[in-house]
């Protein structure tokens, strides 16, 4: 029988949908420094609150990093995990996926060259670059993680999502309707970003 990719690409959208709640999403993406440095950001989004993690920054990104910051984030979040959903990278190696599977989640490897496999974790990336990376000049590793220390706060607690009938990952709902016109705007890396709320009158 013939390989049908729409009926494939239905199936995992519908696994994706059924078990939301135990799906946590990694991946890598770069960041480059005015001193034309590359850095590696390791980081985690769950499936069902969209909650981001920023897991750590390296310019080496070996074996023992990921297992390191990805499992010991794994312990840390609200509920338990039990798929990790990765792309077939070398930075992720059959040893960390092991310690990953002793924490009882199974690893999912995304096909080759299948965005669309490991979809919340590409739009993370693409979402961080417009509204952060690409509006900041890096010095250094210190400097990206606290630039995005902050990002990932404002994803998590400030910014309304779509998906989540705009309500943030973090669980505050967005009112809707505003108690009053009154509103307060709270700046976001230096300005950067601006999150606003209402004030009561």
């Amino acid at each position: 029988m013939a390989w049908d990719r729409h009926r494939a690409e239905a199936a995992w959208s519908e696994f994706l949908r059924a078990q939301a709640e135990g799906i946590l999403a990694s991946d890598f993406f770069t960041g480059g420094t005015v001193f034309f440095k590359r850095l590696y950001v390791l980081f985690a989004i769950e499936h069902a609150t969209r909650r981001a993690h920023l897991l750590g920054i390296t310019e080496h990104p070996d074996n023992g990093f990921v297992t390191q910051d990805l499992v010991g984030d794994l312990a840390e979040t609200e509920r338990p995990m039990k798929f990790l959903i990765r792309d077939r990278g070398t930075k992720f190696t059959a040893s960390s996926d092991d310690v990953f599977k002793s924490e009882g989640a199974e690893v999912i490897k995304a096909p080759v060259r299948s965005p669309r496999a490991n979809a919340f974790a590409e739009r993370f990336v693409r979402t961080a670059r417009a509204e952060c990376l690409d509006w900041v000049l890096v010095l250094g590793r210190r400097h990206l993680g606290a630039v995005l220390r902050e990002y990932f706060a404002h994803y998590n607690t400030g910014r309304p999502h779509r998906g989540l009938d705009l309500a943030v990952p973090a669980g505050r709902a967005a009112p809707p309707e505003p108690p009053s016109l009154a509103v307060s705007r709270h700046d976001v890396l230096g300005g950067l970003i601006h999150e606003y709320r209402s004030v009561a009158a």
